[in-house]
């Protein structure tokens, strides 16, 4: 096997995601009632026996940093480790990451002389791939950088990095979110080069760079020492194409930037599919998250359908739970319905002297009161909603920020740390 080193960027704002990434970088949104997005890269790199990774944080990274922290720890007799490489000055470097180049520029001397190849991730993408795959392609091909490639629909191609290839895959043309109708149709990718690749085009016409790169060492530094370029997607692929081997990798598996509050919900109701498109249930290629130790969830006499009740989450008498995701400690009170709501849960259990604590402030309890109404939500971690409380998007409001809550896409989002009084109607 190849000497592979990793660097996953997960310096990102998210600014698409706000508020869910008002106190924290996007990488550690939680995802799916007890994971972290920054735990999917990770477990793609594990199950792919890559075991050196590197993670580039910079904006709000304590809670990113501490996750990972307390998560990842290899045996003292492994070389295997997780280092965050956070953004710092140096005497060569006084600036902050400007860029997803510029995050590996700043920390190229990290990188061995005997490390092979280069595997650069995302840290903010819902997939899972195999990257051992990945860089075996690479190699086949000789490539000096190998991108991965996805299919997409014409409409969806202006969101992405989109390219054009030869047959034998190699890219020839590249252009960062292109707009202008006649660069998308020449970007078109005829149906036969996707059938040579065993993928069904279906409706889809473009190729979407994943932000998914293998780079020979000496090809990365190069790029990247020979140029100020900042970013990977809008300036160093486009100036390698005519100058380096540069190869498309064709995937076809479920890959979500869920980059908005849209995509971020739609893809979590997805999970309580009977047959959701991403599985967090195989044993071979587990997900791998921080142990809490926490019991299981308790239904004290509830309806619950096509649900994911996490651990140590407590479902009150009455209550009426539908295609929703409740998170790790998420408390709901009774005869309270949920419909499509995505529950983060709570950091925490409050013990019986907090709660005497909260009455006697005039505030509810963490996690949700007796005879709510919620649809279409996204609740975030440690959230008080008090007794009575509607969250319905009452006025079918698209785009609206208040103080307690904020409404994108139609979608209500209550605030980590909010608190909704009895009685609210939102």
């Amino acid at each position: 096997m190849s000497k592979v080193v990793v660097m996953i960027l997960a310096g990102g704002q998210g600014t698409r995601l706000y508020p869910l990434t008002k106190y924290r970088s996007k990488p550690a949104v939680p995802i799916a009632g007890k994971f972290r997005l920054i735990d999917i890269p990770i477990s793609n790199c594990l199950n792919s026996d890559y075991r050196r990774i590197f993670i580039c944080t910079q904006f709000a990274a304590e809670s990113l940093h501490r996750h990972i922290f307390l998560t990842y720890r290899f045996s003292i007799f492994a070389r295997d480790f997780v280092t965050i490489l956070s953004a710092q000055q140096t005497p060569e470097n006084r600036d902050w990451y400007q860029g997803t180049a510029d995050a590996v520029r700043q920390n190229l001397n990290f990188i061995r002389e005997e490390d092979e190849h280069v595997l650069i991730l995302s840290g903010d993408h819902l997939y899972r791939m195999d990257y051992s795959k990945f860089v075996q392609y690479h190699i086949d091909k000789d490539a000096d950088i190998t991108i991965a490639v996805i299919p997409v629909t014409a409409e969806r191609a202006p969101q992405f990095g989109i390219m054009k290839v030869e047959e034998d895959s190699r890219i020839t043309e590249f252009y960062e979110k292109p707009r202008e109708t006649s660069v998308l149709d020449n970007l078109r990718v005829p149906a036969e080069t996707f059938r040579h690749h065993n993928i069904d085009p279906r409706e889809r016409t473009h190729l979407a760079s994943m932000g998914i790169y293998v780079f020979n060492p000496r090809i990365l530094r190069e790029l990247l020492e020979g140029t100020k370029y900042s970013d990977f997607g809008k300036e160093v692929i486009p100036f390698a194409i005519s100058r380096k081997k540069v190869y498309a990798y064709f995937f076809d598996g479920y890959w979500e930037d869920i980059g908005t509050i849209r995509s971020f919900f739609e893809a979590h109701i997805d999970l309580t599919r009977p047959l959701p498109k991403f599985n967090f249930y195989d044993e071979e290629n587990p997900i791998y998250s921080h142990p809490r130790f926490l019991p299981g969830a308790k239904v004290l006499e509830s309806t619950i359908v096509e649900s994911i009740l996490c651990d140590g989450s407590i479902i009150d008498r009455g209550s009426n739970i539908r295609n929703s995701i409740v998170g790790i400690r998420s408390i709901v009170g009774e005869n309270t319905t949920l419909e499509e709501v995505v529950m983060m849960g709570a950091d925490y259990f409050e013990t019986p002297e907090k709660k005497e604590q909260n009455r006697a402030k005039g505030i509810p309890h963490i996690g949700i009161g007796n005879n709510c109404h919620i649809r279409r939500a996204i609740i975030d971690k440690n959230a008080r909603i008090g007794n009575n409380v509607k969250i319905i998007n009452e006025k079918n409001l698209q785009d609206h920020e208040d103080r307690h809550y904020v409404i994108r896409d139609g979608i209500v989002v209550i605030p980590k740390r909010a608190i909704i009084p009895d009685g609210t109607v939102i």
